[in-house]
């Protein structure tokens, strides 16, 4: 009779345990890398500093820039591309080659300075694109009045 007890004991025990373990598998195995969505696009905004409204011809404006993400991935790239549909002048960051209208460029900072220098004698107008790996873009526009 006390073998019969103690068989009947250790039987509940494991049945007890059956659940317990049958909800610690579960638990584990619902989370698969399928159903991990982990976010990598992150929209941004542009800050621009002032920047004059008047240029002479030969006179060089610098514009303060600054990108701000939502949120930080950090293989995301930025690059930026521009267009002067009015006057004529250069566009170029830091002590590097002067732009080419329409050609992509990458942003190697989230901070940075362009030099606009104006060759031209009217005014001038010219957009800047910039844009994300993801394809986020934003547009800031520019219009200098000759000040001659």
């Amino acid at each position: 009779m006390k073998n019969i007890k103690a068989t009947l004991k250790r039987i509940l025990g494991v049945l007890a345990i059956i659940p317990v373990l049958l909800l610690i598998e579960y638990s584990l195995s619902s989370c698969t890398n399928e159903d991990l969505d982990v976010e990598q696009n992150f929209p941004f905004e542009v800050s621009v500093m002032s920047v004059p409204s008047g240029i002479t011809n030969g006179q060089t404006v610098e514009i303060r820039v600054k990108i701000l993400p939502q949120g930080k991935y950090k293989e995301n790239k930025y690059f930026l591309r521009y267009f002067q549909f009015e006057g004529k002048g250069s566009l170029r960051y830091f002590n590097n080659k002067p732009y080419l209208p329409n050609d992509l460029y990458e942003i190697p900072q989230n901070e940075f300075r362009l030099y606009y220098s104006s060759q031209s004698d009217e005014s001038e107008s010219f957009d800047v694109w910039i844009s994300d790996s993801f394809g986020n873009e934003k547009k800031l526009s520019f219009e200098f009045d000759n000040m001659q």
